[in-house]
């Protein structure tokens, strides 16, 4: 007995041994349940889906940059036997992050904000750290991704709605990730040492975790990058960072490291900032979609986000959903037939109807239960969805709503209340909104920045905001012929 009790614990430590990888950055020893192969395919595995929730910005010189920039600190990073890849993401988040085997995602959002090379230089090295020291493998080995688009995952996991309900309530499209202080702290350490060996002055990152303390302050959001909501304040942050910034200085011997303001400002002109409209907005709880020239209501207090893929709605409890999409198919019961078979439905009843003299076919279905769920399905609720696919304007939309079966006919007014109000956009107004952009303008004079704004006409109520996108107070002295950011339709 003792001695199969000795053998057994033997085999377990080196069950836990092998499960160990040494870390590329460290060389210690951690324990993670993933090979680099695996991490690789999770990446890959990702990506799809990132790319679906947000779209790519349609900028070729600005996703050229990102590439360039970050091949070039990728070979310098720990793990430069990786296969990166480096994307701007359609997303007025301010927002960079990273996932399991090299892949580096940056939002439209946060390359507004940034006003040098180096500033970015700083954050792209954090991310590739993240990656490098292995800390994405090491959460995900605790964790796993929440579910990319709310009706697949309510189809499989109904409290998706209630983590929805939290992603929405921030802004964001995807749960990702969240690192803690050390990782965070090995991470800035990395974006020091990184940007600094391709010729960048890191001290800058300091400067823009400022301004991004400012922008949360000012605007109350809760929607901050991971990389600065789980790290220690941003003073004791500041004055790390610098520190290292200058010992890699000194170390690499960087007397003239690269800051790069106005070639970056000039890059970034034209940038659009904050909510696109063109990709479909809100306004006094009514969607519209200019382009695709079409609109419904949201039902009051329902909390909404807007992505390329899908439009999605959950009420305050969380206890259901709507979302809008497209579904392929050349007639109504084509589409209808892959619906249901792309989400495991049983169809209850399905009747033709018409929708503001638009043809549709409106569809009452269950949720067919997995094998693996036929033992505990007394236990579970079953999911019912209600749908209308709706043909306009050579698509099929689908609006679907979704509950559990004992909550249905609570929200089928609201759901049939919105879908039944789905019809044409004709309202000029709104089929012309054009988005807001970053314009980069040059200060005739020299004058306090203040001053400067009220020159470019900037409305005093805004002049706060811009002094926090350009990294400045407003009674900062600015140089005539300086480049100013400023924003304008």
């Amino acid at each position: 007995m003792k001695k199969t009790t000795i053998t057994g614990f033997i085999a377990a430590i080196l069950l836990l041994f092998n499960s160990c990888a040494t870390n590329p950055v460290t060389g210690k020893k951690d324990l993670i349940f993933m090979s680099e192969e695996q991490e690789v395919a999770l990446g890959q595995q990702t990506d799809p889906a990132v790319v679906a929730q947000f779209g790519e910005y349609n900028s070729p010189k600005l996703q050229a940059f990102i590439q360039e920039k970050g091949q070039a600190m990728a070979a310098v990073s720990h793990r430069s036997n990786l296969k990166y890849n480096f994307k701007i993401v359609d997303s007025p988040v301010i927002n960079a992050f990273a996932v399991p085997g090299g892949y580096v995602y940056f939002t439209r959002g946060i390359m507004a904000y940034f006003n040098n090379e180096a500033q970015f230089a700083g954050v792209l090295g954090h991310e590739i750290g993240h990656i490098a020291a292995r800390h994405s493998a090491q959460q995900q080995s605790k964790a796993t991704l929440a579910q990319v688009g709310l009706i697949a995952g309510m189809v499989l996991a109904p409290n998706v709605a209630s983590q929805f309900g939290d992603a929405a309530s921030q802004g964001l499209g995807l749960l990702f990730l969240k690192f803690g202080r050390d990782d965070e702290r090995e991470a800035d350490k990395l974006g020091v040492e990184y940007s600094s060996k391709i010729g960048y002055d890191a001290a800058e990152m300091a400067d823009f975790f400022l301004t991004l303390q400012r922008e949360q302050e000012a605007s109350g959001a809760e929607a901050i990058p991971d990389f600065l909501s789980s790290h220690p304040n941003s003073a004791d942050r500041y004055e790390a960072v610098s520190k290292m910034a200058t010992e890699w200085k000194q170390k690499l011997s960087l007397t003239h490291a690269e800051v790069d303001r106005n070639d970056y400002l000039k890059l970034i002109d034209g940038i659009v900032f904050g909510e696109d409209p063109r990709q479909g907005f809100v306004e006094n709880q009514v969607f519209y979609h200019p382009e695709l020239k079409f609109k419904f209501p949201i039902p009051n207090g329902w909390k909404y986000m807007n992505s390329p893929q899908q439009f999605q709605m959950v009420p305050p409890d969380g206890k259901a959903a709507m979302s809008l999409s497209l579904v392929p198919g050349e007639t109504l019961e084509a589409a209808a037939q892959q619906m249901l078979q792309q989400y495991q439905l049983q169809a209850l009843e399905s009747k033709n109807v018409t929708v503001n003299g638009l043809p549709a076919l409106a569809i009452v279905a269950d949720q067919k239960p997995q094998q693996d769920q036929q033992q505990q399905q007394q236990q579970q609720q079953v999911l019912r969805t209600l749908t209308y696919l709706i043909k306009y304007g050579g698509n099929i939309y689908s609006l679907m709503g979704i509950s559990t079966s004992d909550n249905f006919d609570t929200y089928f007014q609201q759901f049939s209340g919105t879908m039944q109000n789905f019809s044409q956009l004709t309202d000029p107004d709104k089929l012309n909104r054009q988005p807001e952009q970053v314009r980069i303008k040059t200060a005739a004079q020299s004058a306090s920045l203040g001053l400067v704004l009220q020159n470019f006409k900037v409305p005093q109520d805004k002049q706060e905001e811009m002094a926090i996108l350009n990294g400045m107070q407003l009674t900062d002295r600015i140089e005539k012929g300086t480049l100013i950011k400023v924003v304008e339709k």
